[in-house]
């Protein structure tokens, strides 16, 4: 298998620390506010690249932490209390949040982590690298009487390494205030706690009461549930510059071996504008989810490679509900036509070498659902041609493929309910239309057995006629 190495900007070989044995750690979300649709893409990412990994025979250990205490939670929650009236504490609001990110991620089919830490819970691990920096000269307590601690970056030759900048052309730190420190590009390890703060957001340490900074969070979690030197690190490509830059250098300097390939995903634009709050344009997880089964959804946010940008816009769903109906419907046609054969319930669930070659090649998903649809029209082939043993093959792989992706529409998560009002008064018109199509054509009245056919096709009803009798299904 071979992954694009964000750090060294080449496809790499993937060979795990340990064989058969992957670490991977992820940036979760920082609570602060509702998911939208960029944050389910990244974890989607990220959830096939597991389930490939698993496919191959390896014990994956996956984390993605949740990060609760930050600048923007507190200020939420501040501005939200003055707003309203009334008072939620910023662990409440962060709380809230984490919820409708696990209910987006649950409707999408991600698996849960193996771990998914709260920074809150990791402070002392944090405190135990800050020391450790100070002590090899890397980071210093601020002289303003403050609390701060930072990590002093002139210090540390290789910090740019991941972006490949200097040090004097990158932008300047911005999360703190900068009178405590020796360079404007040092940033936070630890911030003091301020009069305007809620005690309940400062912890004790050796500088005094505070809460961490947004990089140390990271750094302390991952070595605490993958050890100090680990497979991959992910996450969405706006977190390669300052985060995931400031991430590898405080731990290297600490003396960590840290993550040994750096895996990013695109972002997402809406109407081919950057989505961003200032536009307005933030498209909420719970309002894609709306627009179109879970199913669906995931099938879309996963079908372009995750390298590359995609772009949102109000028709981007019909075309994925199309391709997903193309793979139900031969599915439900397979185990139709092939029930009263010997093949039925046969044809071995492995992935066709071509999709494993694509699935190896970066995460090439665009080339593996080329794969699968080849194979659902071949199937479909096979079945007019009641060559049932091909057919019952070209659903063992479909079955395969799906479920690798995570799109197997018979799994359980997926089901269709059939028995909600709507769909139980379908079922009935269509049967009863059905049978009196069924007593036309006994009596040779073919002239309203085409008429009913013809109507039934016009309001989007296949209907496919069989040695057991006709079935229906949608267009």
């Amino acid at each position: 298998m071979r992954l694009y190495d964000s750090k060294a900007q080449a496809l790499r070989d993937f060979t795990p620390l340990i064989p058969g044995k992957v670490g991977i750690y992820v940036c979760g979300p920082t609570v602060q506010s509702s998911p939208h649709i960029g944050h389910l893409r990244s974890a989607l990412v990220y959830d096939q690249l597991r389930r490939w990994l698993n496919y191959r025979g390896n014990d994956v250990t996956f984390v993605r932490n949740v990060t609760d205490i930050d600048d923007k939670i507190l200020a939420n929650a501040a501005g939200g209390a003055a707003a309203s009236g009334s008072t939620e504490e910023w662990w409440a609001l962060a709380y809230r949040f984490e919820l409708e990110f696990t209910a987006g991620y649950d409707r999408l089919g991600i698996l849960p982590p193996t771990y998914e830490p709260r920074a809150t819970a990791s402070v002392q691990q944090m405190q135990d690298i800050i020391a450790r920096l100070i002590d090899r000269g890397h980071a210093y307590p601020a002289g303003d009487g403050s609390s701060d601690v930072y990590f002093d970056t002139r210090s540390w030759p290789a910090y740019g390494e991941l972006t490949r900048q200097g040090l004097d052309n990158m932008e300047q730190a911005t999360d703190a205030d900068p009178r405590g420190k020796r360079d404007p590009h040092d940033f936070a390890l630890w911030k003091g706690h301020k009069p305007s703060e809620p005690l309940s957001a400062a912890w004790e340490s050796p500088w005094g009461a505070g809460r961490p900074g947004w990089h140390i969070e990271c750094s302390a979690m991952s070595a605490r549930y993958l050890g100090a030197e680990f497979d991959i690190h992910g996450g969405g490509l706006d977190l390669r510059f300052p985060h995931h830059e400031n991430e590898l250098a405080q731990s290297t300097a600490a003396g960590d071996g840290f993550a040994r390939y750096w895996v990013h995903n695109g972002l997402v634009n809406v109407n081919g504008q950057k989505m961003s709050k200032s536009l307005g344009n933030s498209v909420f997880a719970a309002e894609l989810l709306e627009k179109a089964r879970a199913i669906v959804v995931r099938y879309y946010l996963g079908a372009a490679h995750y390298r590359s940008t995609i772009d949102y816009h109000d028709g981007s769903l019909i075309e994925a509900e199309a391709a997903l109906e193309r793979i139900e419907s031969f599915l439900d046609r397979a185990d139709r036509r092939l029930a009263d054969t010997r093949f039925a319930g046969s044809g071995v669930e492995r992935v066709p070498d071509d999709f494993a070659e694509a699935m190896d090649d970066d995460l090439a998903v665009p080339q593996a659902l080329g794969v699968l649809h080849d194979t659902v029209r071949a199937g479909n082939a096979a079945l007019d041609a009641e060559d049932w043993r091909e057919a019952a093959s070209a659903r063992g792989a479909v079955l395969a493929m799906s479920e690798v992706l995570g799109i197997n529409p018979l799994a359980p998560g997926w089901a269709v309910s059939t028995d909600q009002p709507a769909m139980v008064a379908l079922t009935a018109l269509v049967e009863r239309l059905l049978l009196d199509r069924d007593t036309a054509r006994q009596g040779r009245n073919f002239q309203a057995a085409d008429r009913i056919r013809d109507e039934l096709v016009a309001a989007g009803i296949t209907i496919e006629d069989t040695p057991s009798g006709a079935h229906w299904s949608f267009d």
